[in-house]
């Protein structure tokens, strides 16, 4: 047990039960809670922020891979289409695809960890605010993969996450890196597939020519443009891991701030008390008796007591952590 009363095997929060002679106080809308409560378990965030930072010395060798492919293509134009310079750009060609190849492999394991993390987020929102998300939490995974709407439905859904996890409310949220990690996103997919577009169109017209020296130099400027494009991409895709990185960070933070700040003004709460009603399992005037714990829910931290002016929670104010840190176990 650690000294704020969280286990340190199971991550929840434990609360000795009141002493003989009090009474238990009633939870009329203990069962509106979330069963299992907040999920705030670390694995899958820690292994995620690993991945995001590999990705980084990674896309610095693609691209180095990619600059000496494009610097091999335009040898080949500068040395008259020579054969011991069609061997060298053969084998900078090569290399690059072996790269891009290795790379696919860590940006594939990121992507399963990425919407394993980004669902969880999207539930844990849910239990913040629930009834106001645009969409369903499968969608959290679905729309990163469904043509065309990928292309704006995972930031609605991010908006709607941050929204509800904002810890000073949902008027407060600062989504800055939020938008500059999607626009970066983006924008180094479209330069991704011009590029790809590009520097296919161009390899197919050499094979449809049977690789004749005819036309081929135009045909090398395009696979260099193609290139070009790549490398921009690629270049786009590192600070985007970069900021995606620190917008796993900024997030977590944000909901583990969330789950202790309890029910929160300008959200909907099924089954919690609205403004001006008696708050069952909140601390009240007179109780409980001098002396005895605090009322709140089991496996969670007691609550605060003291009146807080203008709480919309009435005059005992919200319990320290109605949402908890998961179910035990985690």
């Amino acid at each position: 047990m650690g000294p704020d009363g969280r286990c340190a095997a199971c991550g929840s929060y434990q609360q000795a039960p009141p002493p003989m002679g009090v009474p238990a106080p009633p939870y009329p809308y203990a069962g509106a809670l979330p069963v299992g409560g907040v999920d705030l378990r670390r694995g899958v965030r820690i292994a995620l922020t690993v991945l995001l930072w590999l990705n980084v010395p990674m896309l610095m060798l693609v691209i180095g891979a990619r600059g000496k492919h494009r610097a091999a293509m335009q040898d080949f134009l500068d040395s008259g289409l020579s054969l011991s310079a069609g061997r060298e750009l053969d084998d900078a060609e090569a290399f690059a695809v072996g790269m891009d190849f290795v790379y696919l492999l860590v940006i594939a394991a990121t992507a399963v960890l990425w919407v394993i993390w980004f669902r969880r987020a999207r539930l844990n929102a849910e239990y913040f605010a629930p009834g106001t998300h645009r969409f369903t939490s499968g969608w959290a995974v679905g729309a990163w993969f469904t043509p065309v709407v990928n292309l704006w439905f995972p930031k609605q859904i991010a908006n709607d996450i941050y929204r509800a996890s904002s810890p000073t409310g949902p008027q407060n949220v600062r989504k800055g890196l939020l938008n500059s990690w999607w626009t970066l996103w983006t924008a180094a997919m479209a330069f991704s597939l011009m590029g790809s577009i590009t520097y296919s169109a161009a390899s197919a017209k050499i094979r449809a020519r049977r690789y004749d020296a005819s036309g081929i130099e135009d045909d090398i400027h395009t696979l260099m443009t193609g290139a070009s494009f790549t490398i921009l991409s690629r270049l786009l895709l590192l600070v985007a891991a970069v900021l995606a990185a620190l917008l796993v960070g900024q997030l977590t933070k944000m909901q583990e701030q969330r789950a202790m700040a309890g029910p929160q003004a300008g959200f909907p709460q099924p089954g919690y008390p609205q403004p001006g009603y008696p708050q069952a399992g909140f601390a009240q005037p007179g109780y409980p008796p001098a002396g005895a714990p605090q009322p709140g829910f089991p496996g969670y931290p007691p609550a605060q007591p003291g009146p807080q002016p203008g709480s919309p929670y009435g005059p005992g104010g919200p319990a320290q952590n109605p949402f908890g840190s998961g179910p035990a176990g985690y």
